[in-house]
């Protein structure tokens, strides 16, 4: 169909692929459980422009420059760690707040700046564009899936690129709905809020790390 081979696997792959927890996840379920539906749209839109960016990037074969130029790709790999670490350190210092103050007004009077500062949308594409070993997968798992013989591969693409923002699209809507819900708990239980926000800003310092770990 369309220059794409074996469509059941690929769509098998992406289910699997989509499910794996990453930072641009984690990220979308963290705006929505503190600021609501629309905020955690708004940085999912992020995501998924990010993604669109990265997927025509690798169709055009720029993963591929960055696998063949080690420089290139440190430069990346190493800009997108200090960006992860960035918003690990903000999410502890939110987290450290919490735990100090116990009065809820005090909470919503600190908390309320750093929300209107945040601008999901543009954090999240950055988290997403900063991620070069995506743009390796995603060479490498579509590229399985293009028939080289078919005269339009560009089409392909499009094809198996849409399939994969559908799926980000439902797997993300389903983390937002679910972060409001978390989030009603969360202004109950300052002690809950607070560790939640400190375990993700640790999962933050996590992928920094993995990710500056990452080889071409």
């Amino acid at each position: 169909m369309l220059g794409v081979m074996d469509l059941p696997t690929y769509l098998a792959g992406l289910v699997l692929i989509v499910l794996l927890p990453g930072p641009n996840s984690l990220y979308v379920l963290s705006v929505a459980a503190r600021r609501g539906v629309r905020a955690g749209y708004t940085a999912a839109a992020g995501v998924w422009c990010g993604d669109t960016v990265l997927m025509t990037l690798s169709a055009a074969g720029v993963a591929s420059l960055l696998q063949a130029n080690a420089v290139l790709f440190g430069i990346v790999k190493y800009a997108g760690a200090g960006y992860l670490t960035w918003l690990a350190l903000g999410m502890m210092r939110a987290a450290w707040a919490m735990w100090r103050t116990r009065r809820e007004r005090t909470v919503e009077q600190e908390a309320a700046p750093a929300a209107a500062d945040e601008r999901p949308y543009r954090r999240a594409l950055v988290v997403s564009l900063f991620n070069p070993k995506a743009i390796l997968f995603f060479v490498a798992f579509f590229v399985q899936f293009v028939d080289p013989g078919y005269a339009y591969p560009a089409l392909s693409f499009v094809v198996l690129g849409t399939f994969a923002q559908i799926a980000s699209f439902l797997y993300l809507s389903a983390l937002i709905f679910g972060g409001t819900r978390l989030a009603a708990a969360f202004r109950r239980r300052r002690r809950l809020s607070a560790t939640a926000t400190s375990a993700a800003g640790a999962l933050f310092l996590g992928f920094a790390v993995k990710l500056s770990l990452a080889s071409a």
